[in-house]
Parts: C-alpha cells; structure tokens; sequence
C-alpha cells in the first residue's frame, strides 16, 4: 500500500512538472508564430494587384479621373508602421493613351487600415520607346537608344536578367531588383537588345550593381546575353 502511494506521488509531481514546463513553451511558441504573422506577412501577386486596383480607384475618386489599371510594372515594400507599398503602374486613359503611375499604398493589416499617400504621373515616354522597337526588321531604329527606366518592357527585361543571375549565382539569399539606373536599346535583324545597370539586393544586405545585356527575340521571349558585376560608385 505504501509502495502504491510512493508511486502516485512521483507520477503527480511528474505531470506537475511536464504541465509547467511543457505547455508555457507551447504558448510561447504561437504568440512568436503570431507575431511572425503580423510583422512579416508576404504578399502573393493578387495581393499587389489588389493594392494596384485600390491605388487606382481612389485615385478617380479623388480627381474625378477614368483611368484602369493595365498592370503592375515594379513593386517594393518599405516596412514602417505597418508596410508602405511603392507601386509602378501601368494605366490607360480615358483617350486610351498609356501612361506610367507611381503609387505608395500604406497598409497596416492588423488595424484593417488602407490609405493611398501618393500617386504621381511619370514623365511622358518619348517617340522611341522599348516597347515600340517590336523587333520588326522593317522598322529599326538604327543604333543605341536611350529609353526610359521604368518602361513596362525594360522592367521585364530587367526582372528577367535578376531572376537568371539568382538562377546563376550559389546565393541563399534570392535577387531583388532596387533599381534600373539607366537603359539603351536597340534593334538588330530580329532582336531588340537592352543594355542596363541594375542595382540589386540580397537577403536585406547592401545594395550590388550588375551590367547586363538582355535581348527579346521576336516571340517576346528574353535572354540575359552578358553580366559583369560593376563596382564603380
């Protein structure tokens, strides 16, 4: 009988122990999941989208404008109370005419808080654009031309040429595009070639620039043709 009672206190005051110690790190460990959730949430292309739709209807709303979303260019979060969106968006007016839009989006989703804080118009893309060279033999543009950075395809092609050097590269950390600093095209036979300096990103670290040479053959496919690594300052 005394065995039986030794025996029943030593498995109390092992689950006593085990409810101590065992549940309070359960606990900890879903308030540090939540808090993962809230500060580091990560956005899917319909979440962009949504935000680039918001941008553009509160937009009309304000200024009494027509304009529709054609699609989203760029996009890069700022993480500040909350996340501050920088989007580059591609409209199209009431005449039809595209034009290019940057928009900051401040979202704070635990709070259910949206807000437009910006939405300006980007310098008008002149004659000669990226997207006009087509890559039509009977329409070149003879030589290198200077077009403007954020041009929906010298986007595309800039976004191209950081995915294939992360493809390339034995980082851990992926490639995000910062900047497109400057950009040429050109149309040669049946290829439009884009030579650009990019400043890219890893893991959060400091800011790398690469020259790269991109060439979009006349199905609209992409190829990086030539990377350097560019260290001036």
């Amino acid at each position: 009988m005394r065995a039986s009672s030794i025996f029943l206190l030593i498995l109390l005051s092992a689950v006593l122990f085990f409810s101590n110690f065992v549940f309070p790190i359960h606990n900890l460990e879903q308030q540090n999941n939540d808090m993962a959730t809230l500060g580091g949430l990560k956005h899917t292309n319909t979440e962009i989208d949504s935000l680039a739709r918001f941008a553009v209807e509160q937009h009309n709303n304000k200024e009494n404008a027509l304009l529709e979303l054609v699609r989203v260019v760029n996009a890069k979060e700022q993480v500040v109370a909350g996340s501050l969106h920088h989007l580059t968006l591609e409209v199209v007016d009431a005449a039809g005419i595209k034009k290019l839009y940057e928009a900051k989006v401040w979202v704070k989703p635990w709070m259910h808080f949206k807000e437009l804080q910006e939405f300006k118009h980007l310098p008008d893309v002149p004659p000669f654009t990226s997207s006009d060279l087509g890559v039509k033999k009977d329409e070149q543009v003879g030589g290198w031309q200077s077009v403007p950075v954020h041009d929906p395809v010298v986007q595309d092609a800039a976004n191209h040429a950081v995915k294939t050097i992360q493809m390339r590269s034995n980082s851990l950390f992926p490639y995000e595009l910062s900047e497109v600093v400057h950009a040429n095209a050109e149309v040669v036979e049946s290829c439009a070639k884009f030579d650009m300096l990019l400043k890219v990103k890893r893991g959060g670290g400091k800011e790398e620039k690469f020259k790269v040479e991109v060439h979009k053959n006349s199905d609209g496919g992409f190829h990086l043709n030539k990377m350097d690594a560019d260290h001036s300052e």
